[in-house]
């Protein structure tokens, strides 16, 4: 079984839990579960009757980043044809995490079944998230 889909629009990656001074309680940042929503809305709407993953699972990340309007047009070329990997936020662990953490319990039943994963990030002319998933 394999699922290939994108998630167009800003990339959030896995921001650090909060604790609540007045309760103690520690909570997941908004901006992050949002997006881990987003990911899941993407995905339901490509395979609206999916199976859950259950056997061990590889994921292939790649991260288009918008580039910035500073850049000058003779270096754009160099940035879409992958000769210059971005360096700026999100990092590449926490895009991971959040995109592991929006399938947890949804496609796959727990994230440890992960055993294989790849990420890349990449300039592209839109901001978006391309996602392969995949029994193996």
């Amino acid at each position: 079984m394999e699922y290939e889909f994108e998630v167009i629009g800003k990339i959030v990656g896995k921001e650090r839990p909060r604790v609540n001074m007045y309760s103690g309680m520690v909570y997941t940042p908004t901006k992050t579960k949002d997006y881990e929503t987003l990911v899941q809305q993407y995905f339901k709407i490509k395979y609206p009757s999916f199976t859950e993953l259950t056997g061990r699972v590889g994921i292939d990340i790649v991260a288009y980043l918008s580039i910035p309007k500073s850049t000058p047009k003779k270096n754009i070329l160099d940035m879409l044809d992958n000769k210059v990997s971005p360096t700026k936020k999100p990092d590449i662990d926490n895009i991971a995490k959040s995109i592991l953490d929006a399938m947890n319990k949804f496609i796959i039943h727990d994230d440890n079944q992960v055993s294989k994963i790849s990420i890349e990030k990449r300039y592209g002319e839109e901001e978006k998230v391309r996602i392969r998933i995949y029994e193996y």
